[in-house]
């Protein structure tokens, strides 16, 4: 090879394997600096990281869920009470109230217990039998109210029962002389509530478990005892057990004396007959009356009874007799 051929092989440039020309290694490029967020961006990046942050509500969850393992962990900790050695007497149990002798014999005579003894003692307790201040509302007389009309309705759907036929005045007539107060007080005495009744002392002195109005007040706050603690089947059979022969056998006429003189003088063109006390005697607590009924162009006449109304309808009964006109007597009590 000539020297010019070498010369211009030794310029040439030499080549590797992989056939890229040997030389000086390129020089690197700076990575490009880092460009800052745009404004239109800034609010979403400032939500992502809201976003990392927990919820506050959250934190306090969390904060109550520890406070109650706390306090769940101290209760489990705390001694449990040992159970009490075998043969200790049992913890004392409250006092059931006891029923006196006077209200177990009423129950005897009426067929009927108590579940609620409070029941049976407010229904026999009159105002003066209270203790410390006296609320009306510990006595007999709500009970009494109730009573009264559980025995009307009571009443009502025996008469409708046992007479078919009879039409709305004569079953008036008849609930009316079942009901009324006198009545009561009768039925009363039978069952001896006088006995039980709680009374206060100046009321005792005086009579009053022989006063005709307490024993009726009395016998319907029994009635409406009964109806509370029993029920509607319970005051209904009570009531049939000592009204019924009174509605089959009346203890009066049912155109009571009364009535029978003022329509005996209407249909003469009377006025309606007037009534005046004439005297009253006897006792406080069993007082007697007499009463005299007068009508015009008539001499008047006079009856006696042991209450007002028992007087004016014996005054009415003579007067009528005296006039030729028959009345009827009922079934003494």
């Amino acid at each position: 090879m000539s020297r010019r051929r070498k010369a211009v092989a030794d310029s040439a440039p030499r080549v590797d394997t992989e056939g890229s020309a040997a030389g000086p290694p390129p020089a690197t490029k700076p990575p490009p600096a880092a460009k800052p967020p745009s404004p239109s961006k800034a609010p979403a990046a400032a939500k992502a990281l809201a976003a990392e942050k927990p919820a506050p509500e959250k934190s306090a969850a969390n904060k109550a869920a520890a406070e109650k393992a706390a306090a769940d962990k101290s209760a489990a900790e705390k001694p449990v009470a040992e159970p009490a050695a075998a043969g200790a007497a049992p913890a004392p149990r409250p006092a059931r109230k006891r029923r006196n002798a006077a209200l177990t014999r009423l129950e005897a005579t009426i067929g009927y217990t108590f579940t609620d003894v409070s029941l049976a003692e407010r229904a026999l307790t009159h105002v003066s039998g209270l203790r410390g201040p006296r609320n009306p509302a510990g006595s007999y007389q709500r009970l009494e109210f109730l009573g009264d009309h559980v025995l009307g309705l009571v009443i009502s759907d025996m008469l409708f029962r046992a007479f078919p036929r009879a039409n709305e005045g004569e079953l008036s007539r008849r609930l009316a002389e079942l009901v009324r107060k006198d009545a009561c007080a009768d039925v009363a005495r039978v069952l001896d509530l006088g006995a039980a009744i709680k009374l206060g002392g100046s009321e005792v002195r005086t009579g009053g478990r022989r006063r005709p109005t307490i024993l009726a007040d009395v016998c319907e706050s029994l009635i409406g005892a009964v109806f509370l603690d029993g029920g509607y089947a319970a005051a209904a059979e009570f009531i049939e057990r000592f009204w019924h022969e009174r509605m089959i056998t009346p203890v009066r006429p049912l155109r009571d004396a009364k009535t029978m003189l003022q329509e005996w003088a209407q249909g003469r063109g009377l006025p309606t007959p007037t009534y005046r006390e004439v005297a009253r005697t006897g006792p406080q607590h069993s007082p007697e009356f007499r009463v005299a009924v007068e009508l015009p162009n008539r001499e008047s006449a006079e009856g006696v009874g042991r209450s007002k109304r028992a007087a004016e309808q014996a005054a009415a009964a003579a007067m009528l007799e005296r006039e030729g006109v028959k009345v009827e007597v009922g079934r003494g009590p």
